[in-house]
């Protein structure tokens, strides 16, 4: 479904220019979860921008259902890090806004953002502002708010980096429970080495920068998932693979 060939990616600084991805290439199958690990600097949150069409590559292509991805489309969502919730709109209203942009009829918004907000279990807080609301809560937002918009492939850049550890577990359940019935094709950066085990179907290994692929990890782990097998051996074992893949980047570093 996401095609990635040959991707390259720099940028000019006051240093100089810089290389941020390095001929990158690898697929997105149909409704799989795949996660992007690598050390930090390595390029993971400049690969989203780049496939959600928000910069442009210095070279390589990037295919979307066999379509050439040039700047930003409906069939691409992304969540930040940081929730940006528009603090003056409530969260119904934030959950709508691409609808909104896109001139969508007044029915079709209630409908849909009503409905999305009981696929992220905020139907009670609709009418809330985001000030009110916990991280996890506004992340559950942010996520709505990109399902809105009906995306081929949702983009996820460390949704849960801001978090506490009690608070991410609970989110990567929700998460586990929002894809397994939405069924979108998500690609997730993450630097959580037993989430990216967790969540995934494939992790794709990043050297340091400039960012190349290096390993492509098969997560053999039977669905449904719970945080429950974050103990589990199956699942450290999966970890340890992703850790060993990470060190041996480091030490060719």
């Amino acid at each position: 479904m996401l095609s990635i060939r040959h991707l390259t990616a720099r940028f000019t600084s006051h240093l100089g220019r810089l290389d941020a991805l390095d001929d990158v290439t690898f697929d997105v199958h149909r409704g799989e979860f795949v996660c992007l690990i690598g050390p930090s600097g390595c390029g993971k949150s400049t690969l989203l921008r780049l496939v959600a069409g928000l910069i442009p590559p210095a070279s390589g292509e990037i295919c979307l259902d066999g379509q050439s991805q040039r700047g930003p489309q409906r069939k691409v969502g992304l969540v930040f890090q940081q929730p940006t919730l528009l603090p003056w709109r409530t969260v119904a209203a934030n959950v709508a806004l691409p609808l909104e942009l896109a001139g969508a009829p007044a029915e079709e918004i209630r409908e849909r953002s009503a409905a999305l907000l009981d696929l992220v279990r905020l139907r009670d807080f609709a009418k809330e502002y985001p000030s009110n609301l916990s991280g996890g809560m506004a992340q559950r937002v942010a996520i709505a708010r990109a399902l809105c918009q009906d995306p081929n492939v949702l983009l996820l850049d460390e949704p849960f980096g801001a978090l506490d550890a009690l608070t991410r577990e609970h989110m990567a359940e929700e998460l586990l429970r929002i894809w397994e019935r939405s069924q979108r094709t998500v690609l997730m950066v993450t630097h959580n080495v037993a989430e990216a085990a967790l969540l995934s179907d494939r992790v794709v290994v990043l050297s340091p920068r400039p960012g190349r692929v290096t390993d492509i990890v098969t997560v053999d782990l039977p669905r449904p998932r719970a945080p429950e097998m974050l103990t589990s051996e199956a699942l450290q074992r999966v970890a340890r693979t992703l850790r060993a893949a990470l060190s041996r980047n480091n030490a060719q570093a």
